[in-house]
């Protein structure tokens, strides 16, 4: 990308610190929701600095994949009649007792792709063979996700079908509202890119939390975290935006028709967390025969975590990746026993690709 030291400039970087220390009086607490906003955070030391408790929220579409529906993508993969595809940073993710990278190890057909239409296009190409797209992501992936299921509906590819574990945030934000003690929050500036930022207004109000919609680089969440410690000294809670280059605030509405047209809102079971009501998207009724689950008959799977591993805590924001016994011993980005560790945008990886080292108690 280009026009990114503008956003890195130390000196400007100082000048936002200073300005945090000056204008909060007490150590609020903030979650960045976004995975991509946390290892920026935690890469750059910005918690290190500044008066404000950085709460890690659950960001990272990866590591929120129930652990059934990675056991259904196992399932799915070793089928020998299947070409099962997706994004890379799915192949490491820990099932019960695999993962797709193994999977692949052992025999089965499994196929990173840098879209869905890569799928679609595998699909026309292997008419003999079933093309299974792994579609995961928050409101920022299923845009295309859904232009895949289109596409592949308008050419009659009866031989494609999408595993989905789509989630929606504002949910997830109101269910950590009712439980845990968040002061402000920092919005992902890409899903608000996608969806716009008018279905936070009511959170906002509801909760008197400030909600600011902010980007990725450090200058942004300095800038973002300095409008919402402001908002809380002034007794004010707002969506505001940050991020105003690339987010409007009714969004994409073409993005948004896509997604209306192809999922329906459902319930959905989020990895670590529990089941959040009307915080996930599945395949619409006229889109049924393009749905893996029902295809492959894998909708009832038994599964289990791994007990050493607390992701579902961290993951909620209520503890760090220091706090887990098996941080960095048992747990590592080359061994993983949970999502976190292994995603790019884990918490817990950012914890260890920066270096943060837990402190055995003497």
């Amino acid at each position: 990308m280009r026009y990114l030291d503008e956003y890195r400039n130390p000196e400007l970087a100082r000048r936002l610190v200073r300005e945090i220390r000056a204008t909060a009086t007490r150590p609020w607490s903030i979650m960045e929701v976004c995975g991509g906003q946390t290892h920026t955070i935690v890469r750059q030391g910005i918690d290190e600095l500044i008066p404000v408790r950085m709460v890690h929220g659950p960001g990272c579409p990866v590591c929120v994949t129930p652990l059934a529906t990675i056991d259904r993508a196992l399932a799915i993969a070793a089928r020998p009649e299947v070409i099962f595809t997706s994004f890379g940073d799915m192949l490491r993710v820990p099932g019960s007792g695999a993962d797709l990278l193994s999977a692949k190890a052992r025999g089965a057909d499994v196929r990173v792709v840098y879209s869905p239409l890569d799928a679609v296009r595998m699909a026309a190409a292997n008419p003999d063979r079933q093309v299974v797209f792994f579609a995961v992501g928050f409101e920022t992936t299923a845009p295309a996700n859904a232009m895949a299921v289109l596409r592949a509906d308008a050419e009659h590819l009866d031989n494609f079908s999408v595993l989905v574990s789509h989630v929606l945030v504002p949910p997830a934000m109101a269910a950590i509202m009712e439980s845990a003690s968040v002061d402000a929050f920092l919005a992902a500036g890409h899903v608000c890119a996608v969806m716009g930022w008018t279905e936070y207004e009511p959170l906002a109000a509801r909760y008197r939390v400030p909600i600011v919609v902010t980007g990725f680089e450090p200058l942004d969440l300095l800038e973002g975290i300095l409008m919402a410690v402001r908002q809380l000294e002034e007794g004010r809670f707002t969506v505001e935006n940050q991020y105003a280059r690339a987010v409007r605030r009714t969004g994409n509405t073409f993005a948004q028709d896509a997604v209306r047209r192809v999922f329906r809102v459902s319930d959905q079971t989020w990895r670590g967390i529990g089941e959040i009501p009307a915080s996930g998207l599945v395949l619409a009724p006229q889109y049924a025969r393009h749905d893996a689950t029902l295809r492959f008959g894998v909708g009832d799977v038994s599964t289990s975590e791994h007990p050493e591993c607390i992701a579902g805590e961290i993951l909620r924001g209520t503890r760090t990746p220091l706090d887990c016994a098996a941080y960095g011993t048992l747990c590592t980005p080359r061994r993983p026993l949970g999502a976190p560790m292994v995603s790019a945008e884990g918490t817990c990886a950012a914890f260890h690709n920066a270096g943060r080292i837990r402190q055995e108690t003497p």
